[in-house]
């Protein structure tokens, strides 16, 4: 991986990006203040102007999300064509500059829409050294058009989180960013490395206290960087060996905790659905709900005791 944070210098940024581009901004998760991560939904009209791109601080994901559109991209004095449709995905390195263009003159073609996703150069860093790789030796590649289901379903699922306003919490999103880096490092590389972790575990004592936290901060909207801060490992680090000790990551233990502290609260108090959601740490009844028959195949109300069955249990 050449350009690394350190070495990446008056790069401009997605955010300097958009102020020149002309696409109209639709979704962003930049007042989500996600970790390592900036997903973006935009609508355009295609043109057969030539639009340049300079040499980026991060690294961009660019899906369609429309019917199939032809697209033009020039790099590195090589030329890219495809007719892109949903599925496909475009990868562009950080550090590389670029130019676009739709081959088509028509003025009547329909808007279309892309989802951008932007990883900063150290989010792949991370899991790299976190997994025992030589970032010496891993160059990340241009990609155009490459149909990748998996990548799709990833992205797909960042965009749901996007569009409900981050209801899943950011632990949530963390785990999607990791999975998506992995998958990164594997596909979009010029050596396809063996993602593993380093051949260690937890110990008994990191797992109870890393548990501890996250049961008296269950209310909180919890990220991997300050669970893993408790036990001084790296977050990418902690989640790999978290669900080898548990068997489920971080982000599904949480809301397991979740459906069982709302369990206990609606059985053995009166206290209003909505409100158990927030102290459990759910951002709404409906994903209190949502979560609660996922886990149980019951939603809350169904196990509330009536009214006379509660009286008698006091």
């Amino acid at each position: 991986m050449p350009k690394t944070q350190s070495t990446i210098r008056n790069l401009v940024n997605p955010l300097e990006l958009r102020q020149r581009a002309t696409k109209t901004l639709v979704l962003s998760s930049r007042q989500l203040s996600w970790n390592g991560i900036l997903v973006e939904q935009f609508q355009y009209s295609p043109t057969s102007n030539e639009a340049k791109s300079p040499a980026l601080s991060d690294h961009r994901l660019i899906l369609p999300l429309g019917s199939p559109a032809p697209l033009i991209q020039k790099r590195d004095n090589a030329k890219h064509e495809s007719i892109l449709q949903q599925g496909d995905s475009i990868f562009v390195p950080a550090g590389y500059p670029s130019s676009w263009r739709s081959p088509r003159r028509d003025t009547n073609r329909p808007k279309q829409q892309q989802l951008h996703i932007w990883l900063k150069p150290e989010s792949l860093e991370q899991v790299a050294q976190a997994s025992e790789i030589n970032l010496e030796r891993i160059d990340l590649v241009n990609c155009f058009g490459r149909q990748d289901l998996q990548l799709h379903h990833i992205a797909m699922l960042l965009l749901g989180e996007l569009q409900s306003n981050g209801i899943m919490g950011r632990l949530y999103v963390e785990s999607l960013t990791q999975a998506l880096v992995i998958h990164l490092l594997r596909h979009y590389s010029t050596i396809a490395p063996t993602i593993a972790s380093q051949n260690s575990s937890l110990t008994r004592n990191q797992l109870q206290q890393a548990i501890d936290y996250i049961h008296t901060h269950l209310d909180r909207d919890l990220s991997l960087v300050e669970i893993a801060k408790v036990i001084n490992i790296s977050p990418t680090y902690f989640a790999s060996l978290f669900k080898r000790a548990t068997g489920i990551s971080p982000h599904q233990y949480v809301i397991k905790q979740r459906v069982e502290q709302a369990k206990l609260l609606l059985s053995k108090t009166d206290l209003e659905i909505a409100n158990i959601a927030l102290q459990v740490g759910f951002s709404s009844q409906s994903h209190l709900t949502q979560q609660f028959q996922r886990f149980t195949g019951m939603t809350p109300k169904q196990v509330r005791p009536s009214s006379e069955e509660f009286d008698k249990s006091l």
